[in-house]
C-alpha cells in the first residue's frame, strides 16, 4: 500500500513539473496580432499539397497518386490525371459511362473530368465571382458559395440537376459564423 502511495506521489510530481514547464508561446507573449512575429518565408520550401478547388483532390485522386498529383504543375495535370478522374467519376456515378450523359454544365464525363483534373481556381476579372450560380461557371469563388453541394450536383445531378436527389446536396446551407466585413473576410474560428 505504501509503495502505491509513493508511486502516486511521484506521478503527481511528474505531471506537475510537466505542466509547469509547458508554455503557451505560439503568440510570442502577446495577444495583439500587430505585436506578434510575422511568419518567416525565407528559405527553400517544398510543395506538399495542392487544392485549387475544394474536395476535388480529396475525391478524385487515389492515395497512391496523392504525392505526385500534389507536385504536378497544373498545366500537366490534365494529361496526367484526366483518365483516372474519369474512371473515378464513372465509379461514383455509373450514368457517366454513357458518353451522351451530361451534368448541369452540359459536360460529359470526359469534358467534366478534363476541366477538373487541372486543379486551378479560375477567376473572372470582369464578371460575377462565383463557383457556380446556375449561370456563371467557375468564375471564382465567393466565401459563401456552397462549393461542396455544387460539386455533388455536378457529379450526381445529371443534366437538369435532378438525378440522385439524395446525393446532390451536403445539406449545409450556410457557414455557422458570419464572415468578416474586412480583409481577409473569413469568419472567426470560434
Amino acid at each position: 500500500m505504501k509503495l502505491n502511495n509513493i508511486k502516486l506521489v511521484i506521478i503527481a510530481m511528474l505531471v506537475s513539473f510537466t505542466a509547469f514547464n509547458c508554455s503557451n508561446d505560439d503568440d510570442n507573449g502577446s495577444n495583439d496580432p500587430m505585436q506578434q512575429t510575422p511568419p518567416d518565408f525565407s528559405g527553400t520550401f517544398t510543395q506538399e499539397d495542392q487544392m485549387g478547388r475544394p474536395a476535388i483532390n480529396t475525391v478524385f485522386v487515389d492515395m497512391a497518386d496523392k504525392n505526385i498529383y500534389n507536385v504536378t504543375l497544373p498545366s500537366n495535370q490534365g494529361a496526367a490525371f484526366q483518365t483516372k478522374f474519369q474512371n473515378k467519376l464513372e465509379a461514383l456515378n455509373p450514368a457517366h459511362t454513357d458518353p451522351m450523359y451530361t451534368n448541369a454544365l452540359g459536360f460529359n464525363a470526359e469534358q467534366f473530368t478534363g476541366a477538373l483534373a487541372t486543379d486551378v481556381l479560375t477567376v473572372s476579372l470582369v464578371g460575377t465571382t462565383t463557383f457556380f450560380d446556375g449561370t456563371n461557371i467557375l468564375t471564382g469563388r465567393a466565401l459563401d458559395d456552397d462549393v461542396i453541394s455544387t460539386e455533388l450536383l455536378l457529379i450526381f445531378g445529371g443534366p437538369a440537376g435532378a438525378d440522385n436527389p439524395g446525393l446532390t446536396n451536403d445539406n449545409v446551407s450556410a457557414n455557422d459564423k458570419s464572415f468578416s466585413a474586412t480583409f481577409p473576410y473569413l469568419a472567426s474560428p470560434w
